[in-house]
C-alpha cells in the first residue's frame, strides 16, 4: 500500500481520537490531507516594534514578560493576562479559555515569546486576544511554525487551527515523497506549469518571497497547477465522449426539398435568422453518418419549439421514429398540443405518453411505438421504462435538458440504435459552464428574439406597495389582460414565513381580486385537475391563475399580461427569468412584479435589481453564476459528473480554457490515453471519472 493511502491516525502526534474528527472532515488518509488546501495564508515574515502598534491589525512582535495572571471582573468572569514589553512600548496578551497551573508555569516573568495575532484597543493600550504564542528564551524549536507565510486552514471541528498546521505539515513530509507526477513534462514545459510536488509544498509551506496576495487569491503558479490538473481532468472525459461519438456509427438523415417547403407552408411566422441558422446547424449533423450530439440554448420564448418540430418532421419524413422528452407532463402537453397544431393535414401520427395516461390507453399506446404506427412520442419519464419499446427512434430530443439526469437521457437514447440527440434548455448558460458541463456537446444558440415579442417590465415591489400593484393589476383584467400569481409553497410553513399558494387563493377570491374568475395550480393536485385548470386559463374562462412554480415552464397563454413572484428572494434568478418568461408572449405590453418580503438580505436586493435592468437571459444567467458561484447553478446535480473542488468556472476561465484546448489535443493523439506517458494521467481521469468514462452520449 502506497503511503498516500495511510490512515491519518498514524502519523505522529494524531491518534484515534483526532483521526474520527478529520475523518468527518473528509480526512482520512495522507492523500487527503496533501489535497486539504489553506484556505488563506497571513503574513507573519515581518516583526513590528510594540511602540508601532498603533492600530487595529495582525502583528507578529515579540517581547519579554513582565507579569502574569489571572484578572477576575466583577461579573465573576475572568481572564489570563500576560503584559509583555520589548523596550519600545507594552501590549497584554489576554485568554478567556485558560488552565490556571499551565498557564502560571508557561507565562513566567523574564520569559522571552514570539507572538501574532490581532491588535485592539483597550483603555488607552494594544491586547491580543487568544494570539498565537512561540516561547524564543534560549531554543527556537517550533519557530519555523510561528514565522513566515503561515497557512490557515479550513476549520476541523474540535481541532486547533496549530495543531491542524502540525498534523498536515508531517502529513506532507510523509506523502509527498511518493508523489508522482500524471503531467508528461513536455505538457509542463509547453503549458508553463511547476511540476505537481513542488506545487504542492508551496502552497502548504510557501517560500519566504512567495506573493501572499497571489497566494491568498488562488492565483500563484502553484495553486494554478492544481486548478489545471482538475479542469483537464474533467475535459479529457468530456473530450473522450465526444471522441466516442464521433465514432459511432449513426443514421444518415438527409432532408428533402418537398418536405422544407411544406415546413415553410406551415409556419406560423417566419423563422429568425438565429433560428435558421440554427436549423442549418441541426440539418447537417442529422445528414452525416454519426449520431448527433447537439445542446440547443434559446431565452425563453425564442422559439425552440419550432426547431424542434422541423427536425422531427424531416426524420418522419425519412420513415423514422421520434421521441421527445419533456419534465413535466403541462409541458410534454403543451408540445403536444404545439406539434399537432402545426402538423394537421400530415399523415404523421403524434401521440403523448404520460405517467397519467389511462392504463387501457397507455397499452395501446405502447403497442403502436413498438409497430412503429406511433410516428412522433411525446412524453415524460414514462418514455424511459422498460415497456416501452421503439421499431425505428432515430431521434432523441430532451427539453430542459438539466432537469434530467445523465443516465435518464442515456436511458431514452439506447430506446434506438445510435439516434441523434438534441437537448434543449431554456436556461441560458455561460460559456464558461457550457464548457465544463457541456463540454462535449456541440452547442446551438438562438440568440434573437421572434418578432412581436414585447419586452416585459419589471417591478421589484414593497410590501408597502402591494395596494398600488393589485389595483393595477384589477385595471390590466378589465382591459382583458390575465396575470400569474406564483408562491414558493403550496400550503402554509411554520418554518419558512411565506404566503402559500392555497391560503392566498382563498384571501384573493375574497379581498383584492374578488369579482374576477380565479383559479388554483399546484404540484399536488391530480393532472386531470392541473389540465382543467391551464385549459381554463387558457381559454380566458379564468383571469388570475394562483400557482407556485409547476407554471414554470409549459404554460403558454398569449393573452397573459402580468406576472406576480411573491416572496421573489426565494428565487434564483434564472427561475425568476423562466417565471417571466410566461408573459410577453401575445405581442401586448406586459409587467412582472417581484415582492420582496419584509426581510431580505443584501445579496436577494442585488439579485432582484439584475430582473429589473435587463430581460436578456444569458446576462442574467451571467448574473446569478457570479452572485451564486458556480457550485449547483443548474439546479439539479449531474449524475456521473465529476465535482468540482479546487477551480472556480468565473475566477478560472482562463484555465479552463486551456485545460480543454490540451484535453481535446491529448485525445486525439491518444484516444484511450494508453500510451506511457499517458498512464498516470489515465488513471486521475478514471479515478475522477469512474464508470461514467465510458458514456459518449449525455
Amino acid at each position: 500500500m502506497s503511503v498516500l493511502e495511510t490512515s491519518l491516525q498514524y502519523i505522529k502526534g494524531v491518534g484515534p481520537k483526532l483521526s474520527s474528527r478529520l475523518s468527518k472532515r473528509g480526512l482520512k488518509t495522507v492523500r487527503d490531507a496533501l489535497y486539504f488546501f489553506p484556505r488563506t495564508y497571513q503574513d507573519r515574515r515581518k516583526k513590528t516594534p510594540l511602540r508601532e502598534v498603533v492600530r487595529e491589525g495582525e502583528y507578529l512582535v515579540e517581547g519579554e514578560i513582565v507579569s502574569a495572571g489571572p484578572v477576575t471582573y466583577r461579573s465573576g468572569k475572568g481572564t489570563f493576562d500576560v503584559v509583555i514589553s520589548d523596550g519600545t512600548g507594552y501590549a497584554v496578551l489576554k485568554w478567556f479559555n485558560f488552565h490556571l497551573e499551565t498557564w502560571n508555569s508557561l507565562y513566567r516573568p523574564g520569559r522571552r515569546v514570539l507572538v501574532y495575532g490581532t491588535a485592539r484597543g483597550f483603555l488607552g493600550n494594544f491586547e491580543f486576544l487568544h494570539p498565537d504564542v512561540e516561547f524564543v528564551d534560549g531554543e527556537d524549536k517550533g519557530l519555523e511554525r510561528l514565522t513566515g507565510i503561515v497557512p490557515v486552514y479550513p476549520e476541523v471541528e474540535g481541532i486547533h487551527q496549530r495543531t491542524l498546521r502540525k498534523i498536515v505539515e508531517r502529513a506532507v513530509e510523509a506523502g509527498l515523497p511518493a508523489v508522482e507526477d500524471p503531467l508528461p513534462e513536455e505538457l509542463l514545459r509547453e503549458e508553463g506549469l511547476p511540476g505537481l510536488k513542488e506545487s504542492l509544498r508551496q502552497i502548504h509551506r510557501p517560500d519566504d518571497d512567495a506573493d501572499v496576495e497571489a497566494l491568498c487569491d488562488f492565483r500563484s503558479p502553484f495553486h494554478r497547477r492544481i486548478i489545471f490538473d482538475e479542469f483537464l481532468t474533467l475535459q479529457l472525459g468530456l473530450a473522450r465522449r465526444k471522441y466516442l461519438a464521433v465514432k459511432e456509427q449513426g443514421i444518415s438523415i438527409p432532408w428533402e426539398k418537398e418536405i422544407v417547403e411544406e415546413i415553410k407552408r406551415r409556419l406560423p411566422f417566419q423563422l429568425t435568422e438565429a433560428q435558421r441558422r440554427v436549423v442549418n446547424e441541426i440539418l447537417r449533423d442529422m445528414k452525416r453518418g454519426e449520431p448527433m450530439n447537439r445542446l440547443l440554448q434559446g431565452d425563453v420564448g425564442s422559439g425552440k419549439t419550432i426547431v424542434a418540430w422541423i427536425a422531427s418532421l424531416i426524420a418522419w419524413n425519412r420513415g423514422y421514429q421520434v421521441a421527445v422528452m419533456a419534465p413535466t407532463e403541462i409541458l410534454a402537453e403543451q408540445h403536444y398540443i404545439n406539434f399537432t397544431s402545426l402538423s394537421r393535414g400530415l399523415n404523421v401520427k403524434i401521440v403523448l405518453l404520460t405517467s397519467s395516461t389511462p392504463p387501457k390507453e397507455k397499452e395501446e399506446l405502447k403497442s403502436a411505438i413498438a409497430r412503429g404506427e406511433a410516428d412522433i412520442v411525446i412524453g415524460t419519464h414514462a418514455l424511459i421504462q422498460e415497456d416501452v419499446e421503439f421499431s425505428r427512434l432515430a431521434l432523441v430530443i430532451v427539453d430542459e435538458q438539466h432537469r434530467f439526469g445523465v443516465y435518464q437521457r442515456l436511458k431514452l437514447r439506447e430506446k434506438g440504435s445510435s439516434p441523434h440527440l438534441l437537448v434543449m434548455t431554456a436556461t441560458p448558460i455561460p460559456r464558461t459552464l457550457a464548457m465544463t458541463l457541456y463540454g462535449d456537446l456541440d452547442v446551438s444558440v438562438i440568440d434573437e428574439m421572434p418578432p412581436g415579442r414585447t419586452p416585459v417590465t419589471t417591478k421589484v415591489i414593497e410590501e408597502r406597495d402591494r395596494a398600488r400593484m393589485f389595483a393595477f393589476i384589477r385595471e390590466e383584467l378589465k382591459r382583458g389582460g390575465q396575470a400569474y400569481i406564483v408562491f414558493p409553497l403550496v400550503e402554509e410553513s411554520e418554518k419558512l414565513d411565506l404566503k402559500a399558494a392555497t391560503d392566498m387563493y382563498e384571501k384573493l377570491r375574497e379581498g383584492e381580486l374578488k369579482g374576477f374568475p380565479i383559479g388554483l395550480l399546484h404540484g399536488r393536485m391530480k393532472q386531470s385537475e392541473k389540465e382543467e385548470v391551464v385549459r381554463k386559463f387558457r381559454e380566458g374562462k379564468i383571469s388570475v391563475l394562483v400557482s407556485t412554480t409547476v407554471i414554470e415552464v409549459g404554460v403558454d397563454v398569449p393573452s397573459a399580461t402580468v406576472m406576480v413572484v411573491e416572496n421573489a428572494e426565494r428565487f434564483g434568478l434564472s427561475q425568476l427569468h423562466q417565471l417571466r418568461g410566461r408573459v410577453g408572449r401575445g405581442g401586448k405590453k406586459s409587467w412582472c412584479f417581484l415582492v420582496a418580503g419584509r426581510k431580505i438580505s443584501d445579496d436577494a436586493r442585488r439579485r432582484l435589481s439584475v430582473m429589473e435592468k435587463t430581460t436578456d437571459g444569458f446576462r442574467v444567467a451571467e448574473e446569478d453564476l457570479i452572485i451564486r458561484g458556480p457550485g449547483d447553478f443548474v439546479g439539479t446535480r449531474q449524475s456521473g459528473f465529476p465535482d468540482i473542488i479546487f477551480g472556480n468556472i468565473i475566477r478560472d476561465t482562463e484555465i479552463l480554457s486551456r485545460a480543454r484546448e490540451r484535453a481535446f489535443r491529448i485525445i486525439e493523439e491518444d484516444p484511450n490515453l494508453s500510451s506511457p506517458k499517458y498512464r498516470k494521467l489515465r488513471e486521475l481521469v478514471t479515478s475522477r471519472w469512474g464508470n461514467a468514462i465510458d458514456f459518449a452520449f449525455v
